[in-house]
């Protein structure tokens, strides 16, 4: 089967998605999903369901009943019309550690069937981009666990992506790199969709155009952040405690989170107007609360 060559304004359609390991075990049920151009954060506690939903759309794995179709292709019968323009990141990132970052990096390109004469220089783009043109001639096994996260980034890059999975790729990254991967990100996502599963909010919170919260294989809601943040309106507070009195209070609210001042405690919880405790003083909802409030929900 050919393809028509992508002018990118392509969509994902995801529909009815699930995928049953057993009787006993289901990790999507009916999922169904539309994603678009730019980068969509997927949030969710572990087991939610994301690292599955990525698999599905990689083509690792196949759905149990449901439908993916890439810019009206169905990429489940034509998993090729996808995997040419994708660029994917798993949790379980392997490298070969005797190779260096070059060798790497060209055997990828070579088993992507990547090459030309100009893949030299698009492996030195790369290696800038992560930060590892230093150390590019070094054996990947001496590499640190964050390093190693960079040439996978690195690796999922090299052809050229046009769709783009990253799971949980700022995982053993400091802040310094989180910062360096977003930045690398946002200047693909006005040509890619860019999928990105992380469990650190903050990471969605300051990249990605729309939030998907999963929970349970099941899509919670899916919007712009500004519209998934109204959702927890009037729902969050902030009262202070004395230090003995946190214990109590952990058993009858939920608690986001606390945060000593002097001599008294600082507590951020779920709650609303008619059950906050006295005392309290509602405050404007931030992307992390309304995920917690979201899934508490929903759990």
């Amino acid at each position: 089967m050919s393809y028509p060559p992508y002018n990118f304004h392509m969509a994902l359609e995801i529909t009815n998605l699930t995928k049953q390991y057993s009787t006993q075990k289901t990790a999507l049920n009916n999922y169904s999903i539309t994603i678009n151009k730019g980068i969509l954060g997927l949030l969710g506690p572990n087991g939610a369901g994301k690292s599955t939903l990525m698999k599905l759309i990689a083509t690792i794995s196949k759905p149990t009943q449901g439908t993916l179709f890439l810019d009206g292709t169905d990429i489940v019968q034509h998993p090729d019309a996808i995997r040419r323009v994708l660029g994917y990141l798993p949790q379980d990132f392997g490298v070969y550690p005797n190779l260096n970052a070059y060798e790497f990096l060209e055997y990828i390109a070579a088993m992507k069937g990547v090459g030309g004469t100009g893949l030299r220089k698009r492996i030195d783009v790369l290696l800038e981009g992560v930060n590892l043109t230093a150390d590019a001639k070094r054996p990947i096994g001496t590499y640190s666990g964050g390093m190693k996260q960079r040439i996978g980034i690195a690796q999922a890059l090299l052809n050229d992506p046009k769709v783009l999975i990253f799971d949980e790729p700022t995982v053993g990254l400091d802040p310094e790199e989180r910062m360096r991967f977003r930045q690398l990100i946002a200047d693909l996502a006005q040509d890619c969709i860019i999928i990105l599963s992380s469990h650190i909010v903050s990471d969605i919170e300051t990249i990605a155009d729309e939030v998907a919260i999963m929970q349970d294989g099941r899509l919670i809601t899916k919007g712009y952040q500004q519209d998934i943040i109204k959702q927890a309106d009037g729902q969050i507070f902030e009262i202070f405690l004395e230090n003995n009195s946190l214990t109590e209070f952990k058993n009858r609210y939920k608690v986001i989170d606390t945060a000593r001042q002097n001599d008294r405690i600082k507590v951020r919880y779920i709650s609303n107007d008619a059950h906050a405790a006295p005392s309290s003083t509602a405050v404007k909802a931030t992307l992390e609360d309304a995920y917690l409030f979201l899934t508490q929900n929903n759990a």
